[in-house]
């Protein structure tokens, strides 16, 4: 590996700036919002004051948490294709504490201050003079769901640093001896999170989050709808990484076959949930069941119509539109702003799950949506440019490096 590589990243002044400056904007509107919404007597501002707050949680944690499945499911695939950007994947993993904790909070003084105007099924009353509550009341309750949630974001957090910790060693030389057990300690903490993540993103946590807020309805295909959305969304935050890094000077063995690997990736994972999307749509559709149409009403034909079917532009036309060419996916300036495109796109579509279901008369979104919304990205880019600066930018000892030095597609 040459010599003049730049493997230290260096934080513009820029980057801090833009950081701090969408952290302040985002602490301004968080103030506004929580004493005129957050803590006024009527519960539909509260409401829209602690929805946004939760699909603004729920969906950085879980796209940052993506970055770490992306590392395990390489690692188990013993594929080394990534390792020239590994370090983007796992700073941007780093963020899954820092969010996870806010989600935290907020999920818990939701339960605990027993805002049932939000989850429903924490109204006692309403539970008991409900069968179909209450036939739900065994998972639906506050005592499952905070230890749930608790386990999950530990978890997470736990086994991701434990993945990162390992990941330190391939800055040091290592003999092959090292480098067969370097493989298959990464190969068993991976399956560790690799199981937890089915457990939680593949299953529970999206019931227990967002679709126990219509306690009433429910779709088997909810949680792989989830995991879609927040999948194909992180591997555009990491596309995005990876070619700011390499517009300012780094990365210099990462090349376009990487970046084309990650149009793929964001390629397939907008059809892939565009599929949950029809399959969810159509079969609730065609049944033309009460108790499962009820969850679409409003987003078909209501007030959330021109959303829904935004969402649907911008999370497939677009992508298929766009990102289908091979030369599209080696192309810096598409790439950028389909990722971009993407994210906001599901962002939308988080938006839409929670405040579809807590504001069903009219459309929330407004300027402490994109308050918080700038609140959370200044923060990704603050930490996460302060992780890739703390340790050198390529793993150059990583048993894997020289097959994702020489990858072609």
């Amino acid at each position: 590996m040459a010599s003049s590589i730049r493997t230290q990243f260096e934080i513009p002044g820029k980057m801090k700036t833009w950081s701090l400056s969408l952290i302040g904007i985002g602490l301004v509107a968080l103030v506004i919002g929580l004493a005129t919404k957050g803590l006024s007597s009527d519960e539909h501002e509260q409401a829209h004051f602690w929805g946004t707050l939760m699909y603004n949680t729920i969906f950085w944690t879980m796209i940052c948490n993506a970055s770490m499945f992306f590392i395990c499911a390489t690692t188990l695939a013993m594929g080394g294709w990534e390792q020239t950007f590994r370090r983007v994947c796992e700073a941007i993993s780093t963020m899954v504490p820092i969010f996870g904790s806010i989600t935290f909070v907020v999920l818990l003084y939701v339960v605990l201050g027993n805002k049932h105007h939000i989850y429903h099924w924490l109204d006692s009353d309403a539970v008991a003079n409900d069968s179909l509550l209450k036939g739900k009341s065994g998972f639906l309750n506050p005592k499952f769901f905070i230890i749930w949630t608790t386990l999950t974001l530990g978890f997470w957090s736990l086994l991701g640093w434990r993945m990162r910790q390992l990941g330190n060693e391939a800055d040091e030389p290592m003999d092959a001896e090292q480098g067969a057990s370097f493989i298959w300690r990464g190969t068993i903490r991976a399956a560790l999170f690799i199981v937890w993540f089915a457990l939680t993103v593949g299953s529970t946590v999206p019931w227990l989050w967002m679709m126990s807020i219509d306690a009433h309805w429910y779709s088997t295909m909810y949680s792989w709808y989830t995991f879609a959305s927040s999948f194909v969304s992180g591997m555009s935050l990491i596309a995005l990484w990876v070619i700011y890094l390499k517009n300012k000077g780094y990365l210099e063995l990462t090349n376009q076959e990487h970046l084309q690997d990650l149009g793929k990736f964001m390629f397939a994972f907008s059809i892939f949930w565009t599929y949950l999307w029809f399959a969810q749509y159509m079969l609730i559709w065609y049944a033309n069941i009460p108790e499962e149409t009820v969850y679409f009403k409003h987003r078909v034909q209501g007030p959330y119509k021109g959303i829904f079917f935004l969402n649907l532009i911008i999370n497939f036309v677009c992508p298929i539109l766009i990102l289908m060419k091979r030369s599209a996916k080696r192309n810096y300036t598409l790439m950028t702003f389909m990722a971009v495109l993407i994210l906001f796109g599901h962002w939308i579509d988080f938006y839409q799950m929670v405040m579809g279901s807590l504001s069903k008369e009219h459309v929330t979104l407004g300027w402490l949506d994109f308050g918080i919304l700038s609140l959370f990205v200044g923060m990704m880019i603050y930490f996460v440019g302060k992780s890739l600066a703390s340790k050198p930018l390529v793993q150059k000892h990583h048993p894997f490096i020289k097959e994702s030095v020489i990858h072609v597609v």
